[in-house]
């Protein structure tokens, strides 16, 4: 299980409640391109009160727990080049003739062991489109999916969002029971939820709680502002429904905050006002099409304290909102007129109190889309309409690059090469053929050492590498190579064309 060390409330743990291979422990504490409308589920059974005040959730455990999937997860194992010592060839040498190389190190190819693993999802549409988190499937090469009736499926995934840790799989599969989609929006704090998943792999759980808080900020996304539920979640339920009292999906269970790796009273949830959005843009284009405001803040209450504790006296004249610390360069916000020191109150007719319901707000917006905010300078308040645009400044549809389209197949150099060459880290183009690095001359042999200046030394490297330019503002990369003779070589790639 990979694990990532952050500093986080003393002494807990943020836990993503998954035991999928990709799971993470933060330590130290309709091709519209509209929202996906589900096809009908089943008339939800109503909500009754019985004797006492008591809300029955009898219904919507039920009507939920069909939707809830089981999904079994396998990495394959990779095959690494690693150096052996032999400890007495420093002693005989090739004494015995057997082409003994006087004490060098040998390589020895390892593969590591496949690792298998579990976590949840929540079918929403009766064709095979199913929710879960990108830390269950995102490095996933096989997925299998158990339905509720132990029907079994091989997925396959559409896309996933490491941003908002989303991801969108299909299997081939009909009439199945999709889960209404609620408005997370409407949620009260108190108001009664399930969770349902797959916790320690026992299928079909369900456990009740209620709201604890909206619009939480973990910092272990890029974006979020998590349902807070007291509700059970625990290793497994990653990528469960989170069901309100009618049986309806108001948010995609992620996470839990505990001290001791169990749950403890404190689950977290992604909220449908963002999956529905990032489902759609995954289900259309295959990535994410993200809106940037173009603004880098805190929470006013925050800002407030931290200048408290400088020994100043801030007088902003409101208590709420998000704080303006810097504005992007050639950004919205910028050609709208924000700047450092403003206060975000509204966007587009939402109020901001923090952070994290402004990152819910725009994340419901795609590049081009028009909204209006509502903002305060000193004491006067300030109201603009702003366009929004991608990461590459502007408001075009953003495509994931395909990497088939560079047109090479690329392995770490040798100990051979790196001694011949003097050097010790590369990727050696293996095979070429029509395509972007062909178009730039580059032929089979050529050893490729830095993309943008990062340094290239597993083909992962080179493949983060092509996907960071493609989301830059300039879409373009710089590769220093060297041939196969020791000659200094560099292309451009545009990947506009």
């Amino acid at each position: 299980m990979k694990q990532t060390t952050k500093n986080w409330f003393g002494a807990a743990l943020l836990i993503l409640g998954s035991s999928a291979v990709t799971g993470a422990v933060v330590r130290g504490t309709a091709s519209s391109g509209q929202p996906l409308s589900p096809e009908p589920a089943a008339a939800m059974p109503a909500v009754s009160a019985p004797v006492g005040g008591y809300v029955d959730l009898t219904g919507a455990a039920e009507s939920a727990v069909g939707s809830v999937v089981y999904i079994k997860v396998t990495q394959t194992g990779k095959t690494q080049r690693v150096q052996i010592q032999d400890p007495f060839s420093d002693f005989f040498g090739d004494f015995f003739g057997f082409g003994g190389r006087g004490g060098q190190p040998q390589e020895r190819e390892y593969k590591q062991p496949d690792r298998h693993a579990a976590g949840s999802g929540v079918i929403i549409s009766n064709d095979g489109y199913i929710v879960t988190n990108n830390h269950v499937v995102g490095e996933a090469d096989e997925i299998e999916v158990k339905l509720n009736d132990n029907r079994e499926f091989k997925g396959r995934i559409i896309g996933c969002d490491a941003n908002t840790d989303l991801a969108l799989i299909k299997i081939d599969a009909k009439d199945l029971p999709a889960i209404k989609i609620g408005n997370s929006d409407d949620l009260k704090l108190g108001q009664w939820v399930l969770a349902v998943g797959n916790p320690f792999n026992l299928t079909s759980t369900v456990t009740a709680g209620i709201v604890s808080a909206k619009a939480r900020s973990l910092g272990a996304n890029g974006i979020e502002s998590f349902i807070q539920t007291d509700a059970a979640i625990n290793s497994g339920n990653s990528g469960g429904a989170l069901v309100n009292e009618k049986g309806e999906l108001v948010g995609i269970n992620a996470m839990l905050y505990s001290q001791t790796g169990s749950y403890s009273g404190y689950g977290f949830a992604i909220p449908t006002s963002i999956m529905n959005k990032v489902v759609a843009d995954l289900k259309v284009y295959g990535t994410v099409q993200r809106a940037i405001l173009g603004v880098q803040g805190i929470d006013v209450s925050t800002w407030i304290d931290n200048e408290k504790a400088k020994g100043n006296d801030p007088d902003l004249d409101v208590v709420e909102g998000v704080y303006v610390d810097k504005v992007s360069d050639a950004s919205a916000a910028e050609e709208a007129g924000l700047e450092k020191g403003d206060v975000v109150t509204e966007f587009d007719g939402k109020k901001v109190t923090k952070m994290s319901e402004l990152q819910e707000a725009i994340a419901q917006h795609r590049p081009g889309d028009k909204v209006n905010i509502t903002y305060k300078r000193g004491k006067k308040e300030y109201k603009v309409n702003v366009t929004l645009r991608n990461t590459q400044g502007t408001t075009k549809v953003m495509e994931e690059v395909d990497l088939d389209q560079m047109g090479v197949a690329l392995k770490p150099i040798s100990e051979e090469e790196q001694k011949s060459l003097g050097i010790n880290y590369g990727l050696t183009v293996t095979a070429i053929r029509n395509g972007k690095m062909k178009t730039a001359g580059a032929a089979k042999g050529t050893i490729i050492l830095q993309v943008n200046d990062k340094k290239m030394q597993t083909v992962e490297d080179w493949e983060e590498a092509v996907k960071s330019a493609n989301q830059s503002t300039d879409r373009t990369l710089w590769i220093k190579a060297i041939t196969p003779s020791g000659r200094k070589v560099s292309y451009v790639i545009e990947l506009d064309e």
